[in-house]
């Protein structure tokens, strides 16, 4: 079972000293890449010109660019909606930028109101996520969304 009272707190201690969105995601993603099991990529996508662009991450290479409604993070950012996905073969129009993944969590990040990027954990194993780890990792952005300074991003007006 994954503590994420624990990763939170660890996640504020992180973000103590620094409010650039670089660092503070790149920390995010090796955080939350050590510290769940059965991961093979986390990271996040970054609103740029009307698409999802590749941010800062751990695990294998990764598409670059996501266009709003495309793919598990694509159709969360559009719909600002945290997306569990049991089985990604499931999902209608996934995009596997790694053929190793077989479930997926996507959630989004907010700034003023607006949808400025994603959260975007894959895993190997079928069924990996659960409304548990949905609960924790909406916890962590919350975090990043009060303290991360996300200047020069822009979001999707809802």
């Amino acid at each position: 079972m994954t503590d994420y009272n624990l990763i939170s707190e660890q996640l504020k201690v992180l973000t103590e000293d620094e409010k650039n969105f670089i660092p503070v995601l790149s920390n995010t993603s090796a955080l939350i890449y050590d510290s769940l099991e059965d991961l093979n990529w986390a990271g996040f996508y970054l609103m740029d010109n009307g698409s999802l662009l590749l941010g800062p991450f751990q695990g294998k290479v990764a598409c670059i660019r996501i266009e709003l409604g495309k793919g598990v993070c694509g159709t969360a950012a559009e719909s600002d909606k945290t997306l569990l996905v049991p089985n990604v073969h499931d999902f209608p129009g996934h995009i596997a930028c790694d053929s190793a993944s077989n479930s997926e969590i996507v959630i989004p990040i907010h700034k003023d109101g607006k949808v400025i990027g994603v959260l975007d954990i894959d895993s190997p194993k079928l069924n990996r996520f659960t409304s548990e780890d949905q609960e924790g990792l909406e916890k962590l952005v919350s975090i990043l969304e009060e303290v991360t300074d996300f200047k020069n991003i822009t979001g999707v007006n809802k």
